[in-house]
């Protein structure tokens, strides 16, 4: 069996920020906070919510809101849609190439060992992911991203609190590219009914697995807790396809990380899935189970 560290992919890691990560220079902090409030001002001004302003320009609230704050670095494409729609007069086209230039020299904040993992997510054309205690990073809302972080023991400080859930929203970028990759999801039943971060965010975090599950390129399977077989009862894992390379593995458990490129263990896992997708219900079933309990809410 070989296990390799997320640092010693080799050649699958290109070396670049992910993209939307926080540069330097200008776009670094004050600057990102103050480029962030003349948005939120004209946005306001323009009489437009941050979902309706979201609606618009091609992109979520909660991405919206963490450019607002200061926590996202804005794409160009988006700040190109956002002075077109509040007549801005060329406000934000014009930094531009300021933004471009802070993206390719910044260096990603995800922690070293995770660096080539995102890499290989931001370009992979298959993502399959099963989740067995929360709901995965890809699919979690800002505010149930940032009460994950925040109940994490042992405690994260505000910053670094704030600084994981701006990369988490980054990473959701995934699903904005184009062609898109193809994606799967099980997620198990106790995950649905887990209430974390409260009421009212369980219930938006349910709300954006309908959303997802839409996507014609993603579909999502519940696994039913009556059942009473199991062929994965370990950890959650991720599977991808990194473009131009071979399957790959991702495990993490208590902190401790492992990206397996071993042919013959991702076979087994994989394996592992295919069962369990034939096991959960049906990706139409899931949805009406997910709306079912959206409404028991």
């Amino acid at each position: 069996m070989r296990y390799v560290w997320c640092t010693g992919v080799g050649g699958w890691r290109d070396g670049r920020a992910e993209a939307g990560d926080t540069g330097g220079g200008e776009w670094g902090g004050g600057g990102l906070r103050r480029h962030g409030k003349q948005l939120k001002l004209l946005r306001e001004k323009a009489g437009l919510g941050q979902k309706e302003f979201g609606t618009l320009v091609g992109y979520g609230p909660d991405l919206i809101s963490a450019v607002e704050r200061g926590v996202r670095t804005p794409r160009p494409e988006l700040l190109r849609k956002a002075d077109e729609v509040l007549d801005a007069g060329g406000l934000f086209t014009e930094v531009i190439s300021q933004v471009e230039e802070a993206m390719s020299r910044a260096r990603t904040r995800h922690p070293e060992w995770y660096r080539s993992y995102a890499a290989m997510e931001a370009e992979a054309v298959e993502l399959h992911h099963y989740s067995n205690h929360a709901v995965q990073g890809l699919l979690q809302t800002e505010a149930y991203a940032r009460a994950v972080f925040a109940k994490r023991r042992p405690f994260l400080s505000e910053e670094t609190i704030e600084k994981r859930v701006a990369d988490r929203l980054s990473r959701q970028q995934v699903f904005e590219r184009w062609p898109p990759p193809i994606v799967s999801y099980i997620v198990e039943e106790v995950v649905l009914d887990r209430p974390i971060g409260g009421r009212r965010v369980h219930g938006d975090q349910l709300r954006r697995l309908l959303e997802v599950s839409s996507m014609k390129n993603v579909e999502i399977q519940v696994m039913p807790t009556h059942l009473e077989e199991h062929p994965s009862l370990g950890s959650a894992f991720n599977l991808l396809v990194p473009k131009g390379h071979g399957q790959v593995a991702y495990l993490e458990a208590q902190g401790f990380p492992q990206l397996i490129t071993d042919r013959e263990e991702v076979r087994k896992i994989a394996d592992r899935y295919g069962i369990m997708r034939a096991m959960a219900l049906s990706p139409m079933e899931s949805r009406s189970l997910i709306a079912e309990k959206l409404e028991e809410l």
